[in-house]
């Protein structure tokens, strides 16, 4: 069996948000349901500062299901941030990261 390691980096743009305690309290909810739903381990990287901007770092670790599964977390994204989200993906194996 071959290890994979899917990398989602995730923009989001959240219209809806007018302080950042409304927004850290989005974020907060959105991390916990990929954490649960997915098993993703998920950190926000950027726009920290910003009100209605997030970017979140998600990675999940299995077999080659992990891109079916990275591409229903993305689906599950799109549809709790209606007002904008884009993706970035790379899939390595375990044989890439140790080179």
């Amino acid at each position: 069996m071959t290890a994979y390691l899917c990398v989602i980096e995730i923009r989001l743009h959240l219209s809806d948000s007018h302080d950042l305690k409304g927004k850290r309290k989005v974020l907060h909810s959105l991390k916990a349901q990929l954490r649960q739903r997915f098993g993703a381990s998920v950190a926000e990287v950027d726009g920290q500062d910003t009100w209605q901007r997030a970017t979140l770092l998600c990675v999940l670790v299995g077999d080659s299901a992990v891109r079916g599964r990275a591409d229903e977390l993305e689906r599950f994204v799109e549809a709790r941030c209606p007002d904008g989200c884009s993706f970035e993906r790379d899939l390595l194996s375990l044989a890439d990261i140790r080179g």
